[in-house]
């Protein structure tokens, strides 16, 4: 028998959980064959890998050594497998823009500016709620740029393996229909917001926990947050249901206002992210980045609350 790739991970599995019956349910076996598969594997090796007994499976100096080379072997692997389907779904020179985004104000303008500037290359988008698979997708060469957010100093996904660019650094602003109490004051207080029930959109960061600590640190625990897509929230929001959380880049929209929390509790970063070695790299990506800090400067002068805020806190904004 030779020696293959399951085989090392079925030692490794072994290893890692430290019994025979953890690892056939991690690997989906039943445990006599998995105890078969061992075996073969031992055989195929020439001695023992495992001493056994009823506290469990401990490696040998020579079940050490299979291991070594297979934490060494098996990421090598895997890396090569993304490698080459990151090859394969790229075309050599970028002559397409795959933009992969979660649903926030500048996927638009981006598409737009680089329609512009490459009239003959096909633009395609793809969104979805979660960072985590835009990222993925970006990766795996799926994608040519992903354009996310993140909230607070919260890192990027895989940022080890992704390089990130930040656009730009936004407070969370409250949206209030325009007949609300409150709607003529020219930022709030947190807590004058305190038994209101609240909507925005879902995410797989840590916005959620952000929020419950900036209101706990207000004094109070907000009454419900509805997470819905952005129609629901601006709907919510125009009847009166809820107080939307929404970027200080929200376009205007006909019925509401934006409003400022003092202090600026949450912030959100606007980033752009491509992989290194993808065709995407390099001159692309320079061009793309400086596109989407224009699309963002163009978002920002979009929202008149947001452009008078920017000038008397000029932490906050486009990061050049």
């Amino acid at each position: 028998m030779e020696l293959e790739l399951r085989h090392l991970r079925t030692v490794r599995a072994i290893a890692d959980t430290g019994s025979l019956t953890k690892a056939a349910a991690t690997l989906g076996l039943a445990q006599p064959a998995l105890s078969a598969q061992l075996r073969r594997i031992e055989k195929a090796l020439g001695g023992t890998l495992f001493e056994r007994d009823h506290t469990g499976a401990r490696a040998t100096p020579l079940g050490e050594l299979v291991l070594e080379r297979a934490r060494v072997v098996l990421p090598a692997v895997s890396e090569l497998q993304a490698e080459a389907v990151r090859f394969a779904n790229a075309t050599g020179p970028l002559e397409r823009f795959r933009l992969g985004g979660t649903h926030g104000p500048l996927l638009g303008g981006l598409v737009d500016r680089i329609a512009t500037a490459n009239p003959a290359a096909p633009v395609s988008t793809y969104t979805s709620w979660s960072v985590d698979e835009i990222a993925a997708l970006t990766i795996d060469g799926r994608l040519d740029f992903a354009l996310i957010g993140t909230c607070g100093e919260s890192p990027p996904p895989l940022a080890e393996r992704l390089v990130w660019e930040v656009v730009g650094v936004d407070p969370v602003f409250v949206m209030l229909p325009e007949d609300h109490p409150l709607a003529g004051e020219k930022e709030l207080e947190l807590a004058a917001l305190a038994d209101q029930c609240w909507a925005d959109v879902p995410g797989d960061g840590c916005f959620a926990d952000c929020f419950a600590t900036a209101c706990a640190r207000a004094g109070f625990t907000p009454v419900s947050v509805y997470e819905t897509d952005t129609s629901s929230v601006v709907h919510l929001v125009q009847v009166g249901r809820a107080i939307g959380l929404c970027r200080a880049t929200f376009p205007p929209v006909p019925g509401l206002v934006t409003r400022p929390l003092a202090g600026a509790p949450l912030s959100w970063r606007h980033l752009l992210g491509w992989h290194p070695r993808s065709p995407a790299a390099d001159a692309a990506a320079v061009a793309v980045a400086d596109q989407t800090r224009t699309a963002y400067a163009e978002a920002v002068s979009r929202s008149p609350s947001y452009a008078r805020w920017l000038a008397e806190n000029p932490r906050f904004g486009l990061v050049s």
